[in-house]
């Protein structure tokens, strides 16, 4: 299926130009009430994250040692393709969305695509895949990441907090770049301590003092992750870290996917992490 967003436009810069920190989430809502999400909607769940799921390395997300349903969660999951692709590989998947147009319109994809799923939710055609997963349950929560009253929506009472996989994609990307330490904080806190987050790092091909969104996030990541910055880098000192700092995370997989959207083809890289053990 081809990408049906190739590039992103100039209306999400100007939309979010001179918006500061508190006026994010209500730009976002209004694009979604606007009925432009085709600004940055990709039409199909990540390649990248599927063929991971389908690799050696989430075999441990098989499974859970309480025996239950992993539980996986995408923040900003716009129309619900990742979420209802991990609930068809057998995670309770949560979606959260910062407005309710964009919390109904994931629910309606998510009642369809569940009846029928899509081969492209799987990394073969394989009709069997379609008929015989477990599917794990799919739920949206229309909340803001940055707070916790949402979780609620995504734990029963008693039950452990925390996420055993999180998915982020376009949802950095999409923060201005004074809010990414609170991104990775925040990360932290929702990960379990035995769980994985996953980015599919995009764009790295824009220069970092370019406005956005998207923002452009060569060597953010480790920054945040890894060395426990602020994720504010430049082009110079972006791409010469290797070695871990004094981040709450542990970079376990760093791979070019061979499976990506159109846009970031051949730059995305796929990237897996872990938390560092407490000492």
């Amino acid at each position: 299926m081809s990408d049906p967003n190739p590039a992103p436009t100039g209306r999400l810069l100007s939309h979010f130009a001179n918006r500061d920190r508190q006026q994010q989430s209500a730009g976002w809502s209004e694009l979604w009430d606007a009925d432009e999400s085709q600004l940055w909607d990709r039409g199909m769940p990540s390649p990248a994250l599927i063929d991971f799921l389908d690799s050696e390395g989430a075999s441990r997300l098989t499974g859970t040692e309480d025996g239950r349903r992993p539980k996986a969660l995408v923040p900003g999951c716009g129309r619900g393709y990742d979420v209802v692709m991990l609930a068809l590989h057998g995670f309770d998947a949560f979606g959260l969305e910062v407005s309710p147009k964009a919390v109904e319109t994931a629910r309606d994809h998510a009642e369809k695509e569940l009846a029928k799923p899509s081969a492209y939710s799987f990394a073969d055609q394989d009709d069997k895949r379609l008929t015989g997963a477990a599917k794990g349950i799919v739920t949206f929560v229309c909340g803001d990441f940055f707070q916790n009253d949402w979780e609620a929506g995504c734990f029963s009472a008693g039950e452990p907090r925390g996420f055993d996989l999180i998915y982020d994609y376009t949802f950095l990307c999409a923060l201005l770049p004074e809010m990414r330490k609170d991104w990775a904080r925040r990360m932290k806190e929702l990960l379990r301590p035995s769980g994985l987050l996953v980015c599919l790092e995009f764009p790295l091909y824009k220069d970092l003092t370019a406005p956005g969104p998207p923002w452009g996030l060569q060597g953010v990541h480790w920054n945040l992750l890894a060395e426990g910055g602020d994720g504010i880098v430049d082009q110079q000192t972006s791409t010469l870290a290797t070695t871990g700092g004094q981040g709450s995370f542990k970079r376990i997989l760093y791979i070019k996917p061979e499976r990506s959207y159109e846009v970031g083809r051949g730059t995305d890289m796929l990237s897996v992490w872990t938390l560092k053990r407490e000492s």
